[in-house]
């Protein structure tokens, strides 16, 4: 049987991806999430350790901090999924990536060096990104933009739920309606998965080198 680790960035594409792998009957055995100590947060989408942990709670699933630089990313992330392998008895490890092929071919060879198989749920041609979008819209899962690169979307579109006003206004926009080339970031706070909904209260906008994000100054699972 499939035993796999999810690569996890707390985002809509990992949930889905997390959803797809559930109702092929795969087990995931925990979510891994990479956190370089030149900036103490996740890398990708720059969100605090401990939201990715509520999420972990809040699914039931174990997370896996991969501590890493820049530098030596690729070696952490190999050397991690070993140890990961030994305890958790992994068999591969799953990535939420669209359709951007170098992403692609380097989680193959990660895979590759720790002995284990690479998993792309979600894998699919840029011109179907549109319906992926749809596809989470529709899958009841509720997610917030927490990020966005500001040469290609304004401050507005920061907190913003994932739902048919957003797929409707993005496909006016010049770029990927699923925000592949890290146009938008989402934070997914409930949905069929999640045993506990995630309440986000007190939102600021801070400003990180060229894209603005959305902190929460409180947060914690619904009792």
């Amino acid at each position: 049987m499939k035993r796999l680790a999810l690569s996890w960035s707390g985002g809509k594409d990992g949930c889905l991806a997390l959803d797809v792998l559930t109702r092929q009957g795969i087990e995931v055995a925990c979510l891994v999430t990479t956190v370089p100590a030149e900036i103490g947060r996740t890398f990708g989408h720059g969100e605090k350790m401990e939201m990715i942990k509520l999420q972990g709670e809040a699914l039931g699933i174990p997370v896996h901090f991969i501590r890493c630089s820049f530098e030596g990313y690729t070696d952490s992330f190999v050397k991690d999924l070993i140890e990961l392998k030994g305890q958790l008895k992994i068999t591969g490890v799953a990535f939420g990536d669209l359709y951007f092929d170098p992403h692609r071919e380097w989680g193959e060879k990660v895979a590759e060096a720790v002995g284990i198989d690479a998993i792309y749920p979600l894998w699919m041609e840029e011109k179907d990104a549109l319906n992926g979008l749809k596809t989470f819209v529709d899958s009841g899962y509720k997610s917030t933009v927490i990020r966005v690169r500001e040469d290609v979307l304004d401050e507005s579109w920061l907190g913003r739920d994932l739902d048919d006003s957003f797929l409707r206004d993005i496909k006016l926009e010049k770029v990927c309606p699923m925000g592949e080339a890290g146009e938008y970031h989402t934070f997914v706070y409930d949905g069929p998965l999640f045993k506990q909904r995630i309440i986000l209260e007190q939102p600021e906008v801070i400003e990180l080198e060229t894209t603005k994000k959305l902190e929460y100054r409180k947060y914690g699972l619904q009792t």
